[in-house]
């Protein structure tokens, strides 16, 4: 099950996948330049008018929707939707750091608690 998590470069929460989702995603992110020389073919459209029909990754985007229930439009967007890429959240404002390997939090500044030495 997704969940909600911050998104810093969309600058809104978003449900975000786990692993088992996202190697169910990932597949078609990457057929989906395929997918649109396809619909060339199939159509007859020049790869300009197919870009902008809104159909360049549709099985990704509605794949994503059923998931989440989140109306993604932008397929690029997907790529960072994505819980692994996250790290904890800031303990000053909440919101996750930018990556799992971050010392300090990008929207506060707060640096990360080092971990207790044992």
């Amino acid at each position: 099950m997704p969940r909600t998590l911050y998104c810093w470069r969309c600058d809104m929460e978003l449900p975000m996948l786990d692993e088992s989702e996202w190697a169910q995603l990932e597949p078609m992110l990457a057929n989906a330049i395929g997918d649109l020389v396809a619909l060339c073919r199939e159509t007859g459209m020049g790869l300009g008018e197919a870009r902008s029909s809104g159909l360049l990754g549709d099985r990704a985007l509605s794949f994503y929707r059923q998931l989440t229930g989140f109306e993604e439009t932008n397929l690029n967007a997907l790529h960072h939707h994505r819980l692994s890429l996250y790290g904890p959240p800031c303990t000053s404002c909440g919101k996750p750091l930018r990556t799992p390997r971050a010392k300090l939090c990008a929207a506060c500044g707060h640096p990360r608690p080092l971990p207790a030495s044992s």
